[in-house]
């Protein structure tokens, strides 16, 4: 794979979400190029025109409250150009990715993964990581 980088999302990319707050066993639905699972808890999103869900403890830790229904992802994310095809194990299933598709994660080890085109990751992030670097540059040592 190639080298893992810190995004953050663009500030004007919202998504619509409605949690799956309901006595129910869930439900799974085909997407992505495999089987994804909703359970109750989980959250069904709109990103953009895309739609699918997000595990609970995955949104609860990485999306921020706007208005009734609007929520903006607050937490960073790695991301990595696949260099090969393949499949990527989410939390809600499984992904299929072509090569220089992005593999995204919510964690820096690589965990809490999904895999985006090129065109929509560009469109919804930025790099988070030369922010960082011009922020700490300024600072001086105590």
């Amino acid at each position: 794979m190639g080298v893992r980088r810190k995004y953050k999302k663009k500030p004007t990319s919202f998504i619509t979400a409605v949690q799956l707050d309901l006595d129910t066993e869930g439900f799974t639905y085909n997407k992505w190029g495999g089987k994804q699972v909703c359970k109750r808890g989980d959250w069904l999103v709109n990103n953009n025109g895309g739609t699918y869900t997000i595990a609970e403890e995955s949104f609860a830790q990485t999306y921020e409250f706007v208005s009734p229904g609007v929520y903006v992802k607050s937490a960073p994310v790695w991301a990595e150009v696949a260099e090969k095809a393949g499949k990527l194990k989410t939390k809600e299933g499984e992904t299929a990715y072509e090569a220089g598709d992005y593999l995204v994660s919510n964690n820096e080890d690589g965990t809490d993964a999904y895999a985006m085109s090129p065109a929509s990751f560009k469109s919804m992030y930025e790099r988070a990581d030369i922010e960082d670097k011009q922020l700490n540059k300024g600072r001086t040592r105590l």
